[in-house]
């Protein structure tokens, strides 16, 4: 399978994953947390990526640059997926407070302080909502983060045919 279709694969689920994500929020009500609102930009970072080499159709060495790009997106998804599913299996005890929305978090706080705090997590990040296969939804997210990981090294390893700038 060419890179490119394999790129707009992926840019196909990362849509599908935020438009689950927002479905989740608007029509079942779960209130995203800081982490959550994280984790749907990691998702963002992943499908931007995945469009433009969908659009560029990279060959060579532009595959191993946007095979890079992917891996460099998803392990920062996978990173704050990480962190949440830590919160959530923290003893009750060491859960951190809950803290405000972000919608309030962006009304009061600059830009940087928004993002320490979204990292750190509040107790909001420690509560599970919602089960699919006994996996919370960080633990999806983490699941979907590294198996885009393997995909974006995939890439980045496979051997591409060279080609002669010269046709005889």
């Amino acid at each position: 399978m060419a890179s490119r279709w394999i790129f707009g694969l992926v840019f196909l689920v990362c849509t599908s994953l935020l438009a689950a994500a927002f479905y989740m929020e608007h029509v079942m009500g779960l209130e995203p947390c800081p982490l959550c609102w994280l984790q749907r930009f990691g998702f963002m970072g992943v499908g931007l990526v995945s469009l433009l080499a969908f659009l560029q159709g990279p060959v060579g060495f532009g595959n191993r640059v946007y095979g890079l790009l992917l891996v460099v997106a998803s392990g920062a998804g996978l990173g704050m997926a990480g962190r949440q599913l830590w919160l959530q299996n923290l003893p009750a005890d060491q859960v951190p407070a809950c803290g405000p929305s972000v919608d309030y978090l962006l009304d009061v706080l600059p830009l940087f302080e928004v993002l320490t705090t979204a990292l750190r997590g509040t107790g909001d990040c420690a509560e599970v909502v919602w089960r699919f296969l006994g996996l919370s939804i960080p633990g999806w997210t983490a699941v979907f983060f590294s198996l885009l990981i393997v995909l974006g090294l995939f890439i980045m390893f496979r051997r591409y045919p060279s080609r002669s700038w010269v046709q005889g």
